[in-house]
C-alpha cells in the first residue's frame, strides 16, 4: 500500500480516454484527466500520480522521468507497452489485467474456427486445432475447440518446463500436424523462449500443406514478410486481429487475410468491464481504499441482437449449428469488412467498437439438438433453455 498522501483528493490520475465505464467512478477521490492514449505527453504525466493506459500509451523513460507517477495500471492483458525494467527500477508499480478479455477472445476465435469450417466445408470433428500458448487465453481457446468437437493439440514450453511435457506437444509435431494453428503468447525476446518474429519463414514451411494460420496474440509475434511468401504457397488461409506497425497496417496482408480485423478480438464489452475493474481494483488497493475493492460496472449495454433465441437442429450438420449460433453472436465477417473497406480508420473501428456480448450473455433454445451439439454450445458458454 501506497501512503504518500494523507487527502486522496490531491491525487492526480491520467487515463486513457478509450477506457470504458472508467469516466465518473474516480472523480469524488481525485483529478482526472482524460486524453488520447497515443498523444499522453510528459508533460501530462509529469504531476500525475496514477497512469491507466491501454496499449497505445508507451510507458517508459521518454514519457516518465522525472514524473510522480507511482502506479501504471493497463486495462489489458498484454504489457509490452511497459518498460517493465525500468518502471521497476524507479519505485513505479505496474500491473496488467491477466485473464480479462480472454472470453471474449474465445468467441473471436470460435466464431472464425466455425466460419471456416463453413466456407472451406471442413468437419470439425476431423480437423486438428493446434493452441500456441496456452495461458489464460489460450486455455480457453482450447476448451472452445474441444466444445466444438475438434482434436485440440497444445505447445507451451514454459509451462512444459514447470509441469511436465505431456499435456504439451512440441512445435514441429504440432505444426506437422494441425489444420489450424492459432498463436495466443505474450511478445517477447528473451531467452529460452522468445516469441518475437515466432512465425518465421521457418515456422510456415513446417506447417502442414493447406493449413490456416491466426494470429490474435500480438502483431510481432507474426514476420510479415514471412507470412506474405506463406500465403502464396502452402498455407490455405490466414487470419489476422494483431499487426505489425498497426495502425499502419500492411495492406496486401489485409487483401489476402481470410479475416483481417482491428486489433478487437478482446473487445468485447464483457472484456473492458473486466479490465476497467482490473484497474479500479488496483488502485483501490495501492492506495488503500477500500470504498472501490469491489467495483464493477453496475450495467453492461445489451448487444444489437436478441440475447435469447433459437436454433432448430433437425436434418442440420454439427457445423451448420455451430456457426448458426456463434454467429448470432458475433458475425466476425462484419468485422473484418469493415477493415477491408476503410483501412485508415483502424483507430476509429477500435475506439468506436459495437456492444459485443459473449456466449455467457445468451438463452439458446434447441430443437432436435444431439447430445454432442447440446453440450457443445454449453461448454463453449451458452445457457441452454431446457
Amino acid at each position: 500500500m501506497y501512503t504518500g498522501f494523507l487527502h486522496m483528493k490531491r491525487l492526480k490520475i491520467v487515463a486513457d480516454n478509450r477506457i470504458p465505464f472508467l469516466r465518473g467512478v474516480l472523480e469524488p477521490y481525485a483529478e482526472v484527466v482524460y486524453l488520447p492514449g497515443a498523444e499522453i505527453s510528459p508533460a501530462d504525466v509529469a504531476d500525475a500520480d496514477v497512469l491507466f493506459t491501454r496499449t497505445r500509451t508507451r510507458c517508459n523513460a521518454a514519457l516518465l522521468e522525472g514524473s510522480r507517477v507511482r502506479l501504471i495500471a493497463t486495462a489489458t492483458i498484454g504489457y509490452d507497452h511497459i518498460d517493465t525494467a525500468w518502471c521497476e527500477a524507479h519505485g513505479i508499480r505496474w500491473v496488467n489485467a491477466p485473464g480479462c478479455n480472454s472470453s471474449s477472445v474465445q468467441q473471436y476465435i470460435t466464431a472464425v474456427l466455425v466460419t471456416l469450417a463453413k466456407e472451406q466445408r471442413r468437419t470439425l470433428r476431423e480437423t486438428t486445432l493446434g493452441v500456441i500458448g496456452v495461458g489464460h487465453v489460450g486455455s480457453k481457446v482450447a476448451r472452445a475447440g474441444a466444445a466444438l468437437g475438434m482434436n485440440v493439440m497444445l505447445n507451451d514450453p514454459p509451462r512444459a518446463d514447470r509441469e511436465g511435457p505431456d499435456a504439451f506437444t512440441p512445435l514441429d509435431e504440432l505444426l506437422a500436424q494441425s489444420d489450424i494453428v492459432t498463436c495466443h503468447t505474450p511478445l517477447t525476446r528473451e531467452a529460452p523462449y522468445p516469441t518475437y518474429h515466432l512465425a518465421s519463414d521457418s515456422f510456415f514451411e513446417r506447417m502442414k500443406a493447406g493449413a490456416d494460420f491466426l494470429n490474435s496474440s500480438r502483431g510481432a509475434v507474426t514476420e510479415s514478410a514471412a507470412l506474405k511468401r506463406a500465403a502464396q504457397t502452402g498455407l490455405s488461409g490466414f487470419v489476422l486481429d494483431v499487426w505489425e506497425g498497426e495502425p499502419a497496417i500492411d495492406p496486401v496482408l489485409l487483401e489476402k487475410a481470410f479475416v483481417g480485423t482491428p486489433h478487437i478480438a478482446g473487445y468485447s464489452s464483457d472484456g473492458k468491464a473486466n479490465g476497467t475493474a482490473a484497474c479500479i481494483h488496483e488502485w483501490s488497493r495501492f492506495f488503500g481504499q477500500d470504498v472501490l475493492a469491489d467495483w464493477y460496472p453496475a450495467t453492461i449495454p445489451p448487444p444489437p441482437c436478441p440475447v435469447t433465441f433459437a436454433v432448430d437442429c433437425r436434418g442440420r450438420t454439427p457445423e451448420e449449428v455451430f456457426y448458426e449460433a456463434v454467429t448470432h453472436t458475433y458475425p466476425v465477417r462484419e468485422d473484418s469488412c469493415r477493415l477491408k473497406q476503410s483501412p485508415a480508420t483502424f483507430e476509429e473501428q477500435r475506439g468506436n467498437y459495437w456492444i459485443r456480448r459473449e456466449f455467457g450473455c445468451y438463452t439458446l433454445r434447441l430443437h432436435g439438438a444431439s447430445a454432442d451439439v447440446a453440450n457443445g454450445l454449453r461448454d463453449l458458454g451458452f445457457i441452454i433453455a431446457e
